[in-house]
């Protein structure tokens, strides 16, 4: 699958929910996220839904709801599977590795860490005037 072109709107918010997700704002994100979902349509839309999930699925994490983290990790997951390594310039590959090492850690009992630092990431490439992502 060749990677998608954003719009300028939709850039933003996805930069927007990256900086919201990154700093443990989880429901924000989601929220950011699903407005930009909203008006998605074609390849791209399982992806921001897969980003959604994610984010919902951290977001019951840090609320003590183990049971509903897993199931929106694992649906998370499952959407962005079908998606390139890198798609819309975020690093799905690392994403992936690192929501399956906390989907594990959490069905294992590990708590919601103090240190924020050590949840997923959302990496996201410098975007460039053209409409590119950066390399």
């Amino acid at each position: 699958m060749s990677e998608p072109a954003l719009g300028e709107e939709d850039r933003r918010g996805l930069e927007k929910g990256v900086a919201e997700f990154n700093a443990g704002y989880f429901f924000e994100c989601h929220d950011t996220l699903e407005d930009v979902w909203s008006g998605i349509r074609g390849p791209l839309r399982d992806f921001f839904q897969g980003l959604i999930q994610v984010s919902v699925g951290l977001y019951h994490f840090g609320n003590g709801n183990r049971g509903g983290a897993l199931t929106m990790l694992d649906r998370g997951l499952t959407r962005l599977a079908k998606y390139p390594d890198r798609c819309c310039g975020l690093d799905l590959l690392g994403l992936r590795r690192e929501v399956a090492e906390w989907r594990a850690r959490i069905e294992a009992g590990e708590a919601f860490p103090g240190d924020r630092a050590r949840l997923p990431k959302y990496r996201l490439e410098p975007h460039h005037s053209d409409g590119s992502p950066g390399r």
